[in-house]
C-alpha cells in the first residue's frame, strides 16, 4: 500500500484507547468513507479486530486505526480528531479534500 499523510491526534488517540479497554475483543478502529449523508459522502466509524492486507494503518500512543484502499483516495491528507464541545463529543474529520460540509460534521463532498 503507498504512504498516505492520515494522522491521528493525541485526543482521538486516548478516546480510541478508552474505547478499545472496554471492548476486549476489538483491536482498532475503521474509518471508511460511504456515499450519502446530506453532502454527498459521509464517514463511518467501526471497530474491528482484523487489519487488511490493503488497509491502511495509522498508529499513535499505542492505537491504530484502520482505513481502507478505497477510502483512503477521500481521506489523503486528513487528521482524524476527538473533540469535546457544549453539543458533545464526537471523532471529527479533518479533511482538507472535502470542498464542502454539513453542520455535523460527518458528511462531506469533492
Amino acid at each position: 500500500m503507498a504512504m498516505s499523510n492520515v494522522t491521528l491526534s493525541e485526543s482521538a488517540a486516548n478516546r480510541i484507547k478508552a474505547i478499545l479497554a472496554k471492548q476486549p475483543d476489538k483491536s482498532y478502529l475503521r474509518v471508511s468513507v460511504e456515499g450519502g449523508g446530506c453532502s454527498g459522502f459521509s464517514y463511518k466509524f467501526d471497530l474491528d479486530d482484523t487489519a487488511n492486507p490493503d488497509d491502511l494503518i495509522v498508529e499513535r500512543n499505542g492505537v491504530a486505526v484502520l482505513v481502507d484502499e478505497m477510502s483512503l483516495e477521500f481521506m489523503d491528507g486528513s487528521e482524524i480528531d476527538f473533540s469535546t464541545e457544549l453539543i458533545g463529543a464526537a471523532f471529527k474529520i479533518n479533511n482538507p479534500n472535502a470542498t464542502a460540509g454539513c453542520g455535523c460534521g460527518t458528511s462531506f463532498s469533492v
